[in-house]
């Protein structure tokens, strides 16, 4: 009985062993690709493909000059806005100025014939939040990423994105910035696995998606939006109002449980444009804030736990 017993242990332990790898293999993140060659020229802006969902998908990916394949950098992922591209979107943020990996997502051809994100009403029928994965996998596999520092920002459908992100994978993306968001009811139930940091923009003049709701159309006014995210991150319920600039209104909410963090920039007399005090391809009236320097800072403060 003894000398039986014994016999299934060692089998059960086989199987467990021969198991085991590939639960790990599945759970690990992707390998790093430091101590290689970069599979793109640095300082320059490259397109390139991944398969994801049966479909070969395109992002551009721009890494700093002065890139070295054994210092590992962050990733800033930012997605184009409803009609527009990643080319678009580069030149809107100006991330690739920046001392990061900088990869602009391309967006499908939608229902209305016109670019867009999942989560809109007219997007196309594909898992953006896997392509987004795929793509990680693929940039964390051929450059020299710090898998602690990756991020996620957007404009407009491109920013609702950016918060089906937070929601859906906060477990691997570290923070989170949406401009000009539009929060649509079709990116389902929100749900993050744990307080997540984000930081918004909106303008109050925005026609587009307004400041005070759309209820025709299920997006929520912004306030409302922020209390949703000050109950998600367990913040307490009143921020901490200040004007740094007299058009511009910023709120930032304390107490907030593990590495959650809210703050909001509520910009007066701003349209649907990304921030910025030079002309950008949004608009040729400049406003009073620079929106890319003050995302890039608050990333730079919430680095995912070791």
């Amino acid at each position: 009985m003894h000398r039986a017993v014994l016999s299934l242990l060692i089998v059960l332990g086989a199987v467990t062993a021969t198991a085991a790898p590939a639960h790990a293999h599945a759970d690990r993140p992707p390998r790093t690709g430091c101590g290689s060659a970069s599979p793109v020229e640095p300082g320059v802006t490259t397109s390139r493909t991944v398969l994801s969902g049966g479909r070969t998908r395109e992002y551009l990916v721009h890494v700093p000059e002065n890139y070295h394949p054994d210092r590992p950098l962050p990733v800033v992922l930012s997605f184009h806005g409803h009609t527009r591209s990643a080319e678009y979107q580069e030149a809107l943020t100006g991330f690739s100025e920046l001392d990061t990996i900088a990869v602009y997502p391309q967006g499908l051809v939608g229902t209305d014939g016109e670019t867009a994100w999942q989560g809109a009403p007219y997007s196309a029928d594909a898992d953006d939040v896997r392509f987004t994965g795929d793509v990680l996998d693929q940039v964390e596999r051929g450059l020299c990423v710090d898998s602690r520092r990756i991020y996620a920002a957007g404009k407009s459908n491109g920013g609702g994105f950016t918060e089906m992100l937070a929601c859906r994978l906060g477990h691997r993306i570290a923070a989170f910035a949406p401009v000009a968001g539009a929060y649509y009811p079709q990116s389902g139930k929100c749900a993050p696995t744990e307080p997540v940091p984000m930081i918004s923009f909106h303008g109050t003049a925005d026609d587009t998606i307004p400041y005070e709701g759309d209820p025709s159309r299920g997006l929520p006014s912004i306030p409302d939006w922020l209390a949703e995210w000050a109950e998600r991150d367990e913040c307490f319920s009143e921020p901490i109002t200040d004007r740094p600039r007299q058009e511009v209104t910023r709120q930032r909410w304390v107490g907030c449980a593990g590495r959650g963090a809210l703050e909001h920039y509520r910009i007066d007399g701003l349209g649907h444009d990304w921030p910025s005090r030079s002309a950008n391809p949004d608009s040729e009236r400049p406003t009073v804030l620079e929106a890319t320097p003050i995302i890039w800072k608050f990333f730079q403060r919430h680095p995912l736990h070791t």
